[in-house]
């Protein structure tokens, strides 16, 4: 099961909106004879990799696979089916997959056939590996990436609205990385009007991100990097329907797309609604996304509890100042909590920077 988790991350990136999954068939002396992962979206299973690999040879032995084979017919025919034709003895699946449209059938129709199924084999490993896609198919939101760079005492940018560059280039070179396996990548309008960014991946990576602009009076200029770019990767405004009208047409003609969602009722600022517009992300299939900020944009996010995982990188610089700007606004919360609030964290130094990754948890 540890090979098909490892076969699995290489699917990362590119098998998106479905999960990443890795499969193993081998005989009774755990001798190798079929392996195989989901490559690419809209391709072959885990499974029929596997067997392909092993052709006839796959009668009577045992697969490992990462995630409950599907019972339905997508773009591919349902792998149970598959296993079921093989031959296949034994299914020893580490986790069951909780979309609704598999949701245990998968299982069911390999018992029926008279196939053992066991279940929950390095369980712990294989749902951090597809968390995302279980947020996706189960919440209907898509998993929240924050992003910042900040100084040594917390600061994202000067009081004047300064920022660049506090990381360094290893740091950067980092964030095009995270890009490039990210459905889409957003900020705040006050980001877009201050830093003009790009907000692509360089080089591109196996993703192309679609750049999102929180934007509620639809102002990002058509001037701007992302307008003037619109055709090397999409752009999307999410304004609130009172935006100026001819605002909206002018984004429009240079190829923008603008979603109207409502005000809401959660920010501390007049916003679009971010609840809904993460549901409406995901309902296109999104499944990572990447908040780059800022503070105001940020703090939202996180008073709403939707960030799921932190990408920090801190400088050793300092910068001071009482109305200089800091990573996360918004109301925060009352009290500290009394145990770490960020789950299977990791420490990393890319030269004189340190990058803090982990999980967020939210208290009760």
């Amino acid at each position: 099961m540890q090979r098909a988790l490892e076969l699995a991350r290489q699917g990362i990136g590119s098998v998106e909106p479905n999960p990443a999954v890795g499969s193993v068939i081998v005989d009774d002396n755990l001798k190798l004879i079929g392996e195989g992962y989901h490559q690419q979206y809209g391709g072959p299973h885990a499974e029929i990799h596997a067997l392909n690999m092993a052709g006839g040879q796959a009668q009577s032995k045992t697969i490992y696979v990462t995630l409950e084979p599907c019972c339905h017919q997508g773009k591919t025919g349902p792998c149970s089916q598959a296993l079921i034709r093989a031959g296949i003895k034994k299914v020893v699946i580490a986790m069951r997959d909780p979309a609704p449209h598999v949701d245990g059938g998968g299982i069911e129709e390999l018992k029926q056939a008279g196939i053992e199924v066991e279940v929950g084999l390095l369980e712990s490993e294989a749902q951090a590996l597809v968390r995302p896609f279980v947020k996706r198919v189960t919440q209907n939101l898509p998993w929240i990436h924050a992003k910042w760079a900040m100084t040594l005492d917390g600061k994202i940018a000067t009081r004047t609205g300064h920022s660049q560059w506090i990381s360094n280039q290893r740091s950067r070179k980092r964030v095009h990385e995270l890009r490039g396996f990210m459905d889409g990548i957003m900020v705040g309008q006050r980001t877009a009007a201050a830093d003009d960014p790009l907000l692509t991946a360089r080089p591109s990576g196996k993703r192309i991100p679609a750049r999102i602009v929180i934007d509620s009076k639809a102002s990002l200029s058509i001037e701007s990097q992302l307008v003037q770019t619109v055709n090397e990767a999409p752009v999307i405004v999410i304004a609130h329907p009172s935006a100026s009208q001819e605002k909206i047409l002018q984004l429009k003609q240079a190829g923008v797309e603008v979603l109207m969602i409502p005000e809401s009722t959660c920010a501390t600022a007049s916003q679009p609604d971010l609840r809904l517009c993460m549901q409406e992300l995901a309902q296109r299939g999104m499944t990572n996304i990447l908040v780059e900020g800022g503070g105001g944009l940020l703090g939202s996010c996180f008073d709403q509890r939707l960030i799921d995982e932190v990408h920090v990188f801190i400088a050793p610089k300092l910068i001071g100042g009482a109305e200089a700007l800091t990573p996360i606004a918004g109301k925060g919360l009352e009290i500290i909590p009394e145990e770490y609030n960020l789950r299977d964290y990791q420490i990393q130094q890319l030269g004189s920077d340190i990058y803090v990754t982990g999980r967020v948890e939210y208290p009760e």
